[in-house]
């Protein structure tokens, strides 16, 4: 007996007026392992990601994960819940998403109160593991979040999105804002939260060094269409379609030539 294929999207699709900013996506996420999707602004991710999680109701197309299907409307709290516990985001700016007046603690117990019927004491241990897992302990619980580092507040998020024990998570440009030794470590504590929980990653980025380190499969989306999928190694050493090896000549390196770049990304775009 073979288990679920993880999560699978199939041909979505989405348009605002006469725009169309998500056209025939699909990708499969097998169950804890790690799916990159890159590309520039207005390419589509943000409207994917919103798709996958149900803020945003697709023309067309399908998202399952695990075999159930999560495309049509939730019907009740339960299933409204169910559904927010198999896929949790972390966001690019982790204070606009944590309640100010709340505590770090507070903030995961929510989370553990919503989801699980767990007696104070249990809710309390289980907010001090979670806590422990990203590398934070009693006075980081006791502080709001005004009082935290970028990075240690990127960490209460994903203890957060943890304490709902997903299928997938999300992370929404989770490290774009934070100095590069600070993502150094997030980027390290993500791998080994994956490798001990089994959770999978979908990052959502247009940093290729990130999905480089982090993620086994990549999708490059332009236009809101899929110009190039596979496995991140072979993506990134021998792109197949030019909009990739665009976005790999314009990563800043010796002999860089921007004023080449701009005038390769006005011709794509035309």
């Amino acid at each position: 007996m073979t288990s679920a294929p993880g999560l699978v999207v199939r041909g979505l699709r989405k348009t605002y007026g006469a725009h169309t900013a998500v056209d025939d996506v699909s990708f499969t996420l097998a169950p804890g392992s790690s799916l990159g999707i890159v590309g520039e602004s207005g390419s589509g991710k943000t409207t994917t990601v919103r798709m996958l999680v149900g803020l945003e109701r697709a023309d067309a197309g399908t998202v399952t994960l695990d075999g159930r299907d999560r495309s049509a409307r939730p019907r009740g709290r339960a299933e409204r819940l169910a559904r927010a516990r198999e896929i949790q985001m972390v966001f690019q700016d982790p204070y606009l998403s944590l309640d100010p007046r709340v505590t770090v603690g507070g903030c995961v117990d929510e989370v553990l109160r919503l989801h699980f019927r767990l007696a104070p004491a249990a809710r309390r241990a289980r907010v001090t593991e979670l806590l422990d897992q990203v590398g934070l302990g009693p006075r980081e619980a006791a502080a709001l979040p005004r009082a935290l580092s970028g990075g240690q507040r990127q960490r209460v998020a994903i203890a957060r999105a943890l304490a709902a024990e997903p299928r997938v998570l999300v992370l929404d440009e989770a490290v774009a804002a934070l100095d590069v030794s600070i993502q150094a470590q997030i980027l390290e504590l993500l791998t080994r939260i994956r490798r001990e929980a089994g959770v999978g990653y979908l990052f959502v980025t247009h940093d290729l060094g990130v999905v480089r380190h982090v993620t086994d499969d990549l999708v490059v989306l332009h236009h809101g269409r899929i110009a190039e999928s596979g496995p991140t190694p072979r993506v990134l050493t021998a792109p197949e379609h030019p909009y990739t090896r665009l976005l790999l000549d314009s990563v800043p390196r010796r002999g860089w030539d921007p004023a080449r770049i701009a005038q390769q990304r006005a011709a794509a775009s035309g």
